[in-house]
């Protein structure tokens, strides 16, 4: 389809219909307390709420494109919030609870499963189908991570991959070649190795390790997974995954901080951000991240710092193109076609994303994305270029949107490995464990 004229789209009746038979009920009250302050009144008019988590340049860029939007939809006011990761998610889980999520809400990818299953979410199938929003400039296979049970509820509002942040000065003294999209967890183990053999002192006089310890980072085992042609879960109840594989990964980590190549267990405890990772802290040389995240490192260390493809199994690349984060319309609205209008607007207006840029990582618009990218500079371009090389080497098709228990898992993850990081109980029988508390959450 053609890109969006400007002034304001009529959406089709069908979509509005469709939406009320839904079961759409009372107004949302509130929205999360936040950073930005809620703009604009009422008037009479329709007021919509919209909140995201991020920092502040994704902040002031969103509020300006939404006054754009505003702008272009006469009578149409939208609020916004916007709060830190942590703190948003606590909040639309407390409003989820309590009766609804706002009009537009940005989540998560964990996220889609727990609120499609719990009817706070919109369905937007019929909103595709008749080209309310609009996704033909968008790849099929990603798309489909904003689906739950077959049906789409969240359209991805950028598209993101995993890499790892590390300090190229620091690899060309240690003599470690700059790694390319096939070097694998050998050449990992080697390079942190050498890194931490050259005895180099942080800020506070600790030797420099080679790397953060991923064994608490559910991710980095999901790529380990896939690079063995494995996956996270089979389905939205079972694992995909054994006792023996996450046994085989925690001992791979615990070895490495065993033998001083990745981060020592309390600094890796207290990496709650990016500016309290160890990297951040000058104690290691790189550190696992997404995209999006990555020019927090440059603002933090300096031109040094690059982002290099996960590490492969003998050449088979486990990371995947993930939504970085989608957009999803509360099932309680009161205004569905204004907010349908909104998301439309944000994914696919020239304009918007042109503001936007890559606040959000890779616009899912590829005609917006190569637009947009003829701007970027320093480490947007380098993240830019970086997907466009891994697209190229070759990675599998995302898999859907994980169960509604992933969220737990995902933090029984991080709790189990500490245990065995600060070594209180074993790889096994920490594999074990976090098998038998993933197993409850799913089939609750």
């Amino acid at each position: 389809m053609s890109e969006p004229p400007s002034g304001r789209r009529r959406l089709p009746r069908r979509a509005v219909l469709a939406s009320a038979a839904a079961g759409l009920g009372t107004a949302l009250t509130g929205t999360l307390s936040a950073c930005s302050t809620a703009s604009g009144g009422t008037s009479g008019g329709v007021t919509l709420t919209f909140t995201w988590w991020g920092n502040d340049d994704r902040a002031a860029r969103t509020e300006k494109a939404v006054r754009l939007f505003e702008k272009e939809h006469p009578g149409v006011t939208v609020q916004t919030s916007n709060a830190d990761f942590g703190s948003y998610m606590q909040k639309l889980a407390t409003q989820a609870a309590g009766g609804g999520i706002p009009d537009v809400a940005q989540l998560d990818y964990r996220q889609i499963s727990q609120y499609a299953g719990g009817d706070a979410l919109l369905p937007l199938g019929d909103a595709i189908e008749d080209g309310t929003l609009r996704t033909s400039a968008m790849d099929r296979e990603f798309l489909r991570t904003g689906t739950y049970m077959g049906k789409f509820y969240a359209l991805p509002s950028g598209r993101g991959i995993t890499g790892y942040a590390y300090d190229s000065a620091l690899y060309k003294k240690a003599g470690v070649p700059t790694p390319g999209p096939d070097w694998t967890w050998r050449d990992f183990t080697e390079a942190a190795g050498d890194i931490a053999a050259l005895r180099l002192k942080s800020p506070d006089g600790r030797r420099v390790a080679g790397a953060n310890d991923g064994g608490t980072n559910e991710d980095i085992f999901e790529v380990w997974l896939r690079g063995r042609g494995g996956k996270l879960y089979a389905s939205q109840t079972e694992l995909g995954f054994t006792e023996d594989d996450l046994t085989e990964f925690w001992t791979f980590c615990d070895t490495l901080r065993r033998k001083g190549a990745v981060a020592q267990a309390k600094d890796t405890s207290q990496a709650r951000s990016t500016e309290l990772t160890p990297m951040a802290r000058g104690l290691a040389a790189a550190d696992f991240t997404w995209d999006a995240p990555f020019p927090g490192y440059t603002a933090l260390l300096g031109e040094d710092v690059h982002f290099a493809p996960v590490p492969t199994t003998r050449g088979r690349q486990g990371a995947y193109f993930k939504p970085s984060m989608l957009y999803g319309v509360g099932s309680q609205s009161k205004h569905p076609e204004e907010a349908l209008a909104l998301v439309d607007f944000l994914l696919n207006d020239p304009r918007a994303a042109d503001i936007l840029g890559f606040t959000r990582s890779t616009p899912p618009n590829r005609k917006l994305a190569a637009r947009v990218a003829k701007t970027l500079k320093g480490p947007e371009r380098e993240i830019y270029e970086y997907a466009r090389t891994m697209e190229k080497y070759g990675v599998d098709a995302p898999p859907p949107a994980p169960p509604k228990g992933d969220v737990a898992v995902q933090t029984a993850f991080k709790r189990v490995y500490e245990r065995v990081m600060y070594e209180r109980t074993s790889p096994r029988q920490g594999a074990r464990e976090l098998i038998d508390e993933a197993n409850r959450e799913l089939r609750s």
